[in-house]
């Protein structure tokens, strides 16, 4: 009898996880992420995109096939995320979608007694935020949302300074986002999928190569723990970090902002200026991107 059957690591103990949305964060963090786990095993990866799929597939297979010095093709693929989550043998889901999936598909996936790990941010609304934290708190399962820069000593430390006043009255805090590529101009998929499927709660938009393989997608508006800065930049994504831990170092993490707003820059297109009011001190607080 092999080895791998028994011990803690045993199929009947490994926790089986299923990746929904298989881009580049995903095949280039989350999935490392868990596979590098001895007690959970990647076995099946969605998304819309059938090359993607074909990608995701192939990138896992390998990886175990390596791993174990054999042939491996335990990985399935799905194209409908509802579909996966109707698999009973499934565990666990890694939601690696764009914003305006992750709040659906977070619900769905708690009803289905799955346990989720999402990146941020965690919604594309504040309604949807709150529609998916009562699913959660219903279903009594595991969630954890990618807010691990919190982790990093270095944010730590600086949100001990802020707080205990070691760097004096603090009036204003400003945050630099990175950029991102750029979308370019709508052109037709081969796949025809219907924009539907495509946009999920965001308007409907005509579905683009370009469009769906970057990372900043047209409507993925009204974020929540940022502002409606400009396109091109990461301020829903690595704004969800960097305004998180300014809230952190503000003390005002269960409660701002309660207010937001936002400018272009005139010194350099795809930057911006963005104002949160923050909570109940009603202190203005200004981030630049």
């Amino acid at each position: 009898m092999p080895a791998s059957v028994l011990g803690p690591h045993a199929p009947s103990n490994r926790i089986n996880v299923g990746a929904i949305g298989v881009g580049r964060i995903s095949r280039g963090h989350d999935m490392p992420g868990i596979w590098k786990v001895d007690s959970a095993r990647l076995v099946a990866v969605c998304d819309l995109d059938a090359k993607r799929v074909e990608d995701g597939k192939r990138l896992v297979n390998d990886y175990y096939a390596k791993k174990t010095g054999q042939p491996y093709s335990g990985v399935t693929g799905y194209a409908d995320y509802r579909d996966l989550l109707a698999n009973t043998d499934i565990d666990a889901v890694v939601i690696s979608t764009p914003d305006h999936w992750h709040a659906l598909i977070t619900v769905a996936a708690v009803k289905a007694g799955k346990d989720v790990y999402l990146q941020k941010p965690a919604s594309l609304t504040i309604a949807e935020g709150r529609a998916m934290s009562d699913a959660v708190h219903r279903s009594g399962r595991i969630f954890q949302i990618g807010s691990q820069q919190r982790s990093s000593p270095q944010w730590r430390y600086a949100a001990e300074l802020v707080r205990n006043g070691r760097i004096g009255q603090l009036k204003t805090v400003k945050i630099g986002l990175p950029g991102d590529r750029r979308a370019g101009a709508p052109r037709r998929c081969p796949c025809r999928r219907r924009s539907i499927t495509t946009c999920g709660s965001a308007p409907r938009r005509r579905c683009s190569i370009r469009r769906n393989a970057c990372t900043r997608r047209p409507g993925t508006g009204g974020r929540v723990a940022a502002v409606r800065a400009v396109r091109r930049r990461h301020d829903h994504r690595w704004g969800a970090h960097h305004l998180d831990c300014a809230h952190w170092a503000m003390d005002t993490e269960f409660t701002g902002p309660v207010e937001s707003g936002a400018r272009p820059s005139s010194r350099s297109p795809g930057c911006g200026t963005c104002t949160a009011r923050s909570g109940p001190r009603r202190a203005m607080r200004t981030a630049s991107t």
